[in-house]
């Protein structure tokens, strides 16, 4: 197969979500290959295009100058055909609560390694419940990006909650030729623990809710916690952020406030997740493990260990392997661990 060859995706295969288009359009954008997707986000109540999806393709074919046909809300075939990356400064909004976020998870591993700097305004959510928020990207995602060469730093500049949205980060690429395979294979040593608590436009009463049953339930000191009351965002939010640093990795672990969910709910919710965390002895959390597959297939090597992978990083390892000719073995060294090798 050449590399014009165009590739047939299945949008329904796997889990059947927005991410197989979004992989689709950054390994389009990286190989020059071009492909066609059918039945996109078959898996989904309401299948095709939504407002975040079409503002990620949009953005790729700026980047990538690609002849698009497909565009539009509810679509839900769409063919691609890029002709080339060209770095810069762009400017992206979604326009409605849809996540920011993935749109630059579809155009970040192009521009990683374009032959020059770019600059990414994005507007849209910040902080959604269906997708990584701000602050995992920017304190476990980028970090291990950096590692494997290029220099990628985000800033928040607003705020953009479910289901308002109105937020703006800006993201600034110094790329480099190729990337560099890592390994992730020890956590090491648990050096800080830090919970964020946002609120806006809602009680501080609920962050200290939050904080206390965290605080009872992990046995954190009182000066690891941080309420965050946000002003001036276009709708009112509350996350739980927490973060643990350890020697090799960051993981930031996410719980979303909603209508009709106590506050000690949501606040358990994020503990479970943590204790899962710290328990399996992993480096590489399961949400960490899907953002990971894309740019080690990219460097064509690496290795980390994980959790058992959701449905979610299956169906990705199934997109990547149709555009590109690297192999990703997954191994068990125990019920509760994967390894995943990649080359």
């Amino acid at each position: 197969m050449t590399k014009r060859d165009i590739v047939l995706v299945d949008g329904s295969v796997g889990e059947g979500g927005g991410q197989i288009l979004r992989s689709s359009l950054a390994l389009s954008l990286v190989t020059g290959r071009p492909f066609s997707i059918q039945n996109i986000r078959a898996g989904r109540a309401k299948p095709g295009l939504l407002r975040q999806h079409l503002t990620a393709l949009t953005a790729a074919a700026q980047i990538g100058h690609a002849k698009v046909e497909g565009v539009q809300i509810g679509s839900t075939a769409v063919t691609f055909k890029p002709e080339g990356v060209t770095p810069g400064d762009f400017h992206f909004a979604v326009g409605t609560a849809g996540s920011a976020t993935l749109v630059l998870q579809t155009v970040l591993p192009a521009l990683l390694t374009a032959s020059g700097p770019s600059t990414l305004i994005l507007e849209g959510g910040t902080h959604n419940p269906a997708a990584p928020p701000f602050d995992f990207l920017c304190n476990a995602f980028l970090p291990i990006l950096a590692r494997m060469g290029p220099r990628v730093e985000a800033t928040l500049e607003r705020y953009g909650f479910y289901p308002a949205g109105g937020g703006r980060f800006c993201v600034s690429i110094d790329p480099v030729p190729k990337l560099t395979p890592i390994h992730l294979l020890e956590r090491g040593e648990v050096r800080a623990r830090r919970v964020k608590l946002l609120i806006a436009s809602l009680s501080r009463g609920i962050a200290e809710r939050e904080a206390a049953v965290i605080r009872e339930k992990m046995g954190w000191q009182e000066e690891a916690f941080e309420i965050v009351e946000v002003k001036g965002s276009s709708g009112p939010g509350n996350v739980i952020l927490v973060e643990c640093e350890a020697e090799n990795i960051t993981e930031v672990f996410v719980g979303f406030g909603q209508k009709s969910v106590p506050a000690g709910s949501v606040a358990e919710n994020v503990v479970t997740a943590v204790r899962a965390w710290l328990g399996s002895g992993v480096p590489v959390g399961r949400f960490l493990a899907d953002q990971l597959l894309l740019p080690f297939a990219l460097a064509g090597g690496g290795s980390f260990i994980t959790s058992p992978l959701s449905r979610h990083s299956l169906t990705n390892i199934d997109v990547i392997q149709q555009f590109l000719d690297v192999k990703i073995a997954i191994e068990n060294p125990s019920d509760r661990t994967r390894l995943v090798k990649v080359g």
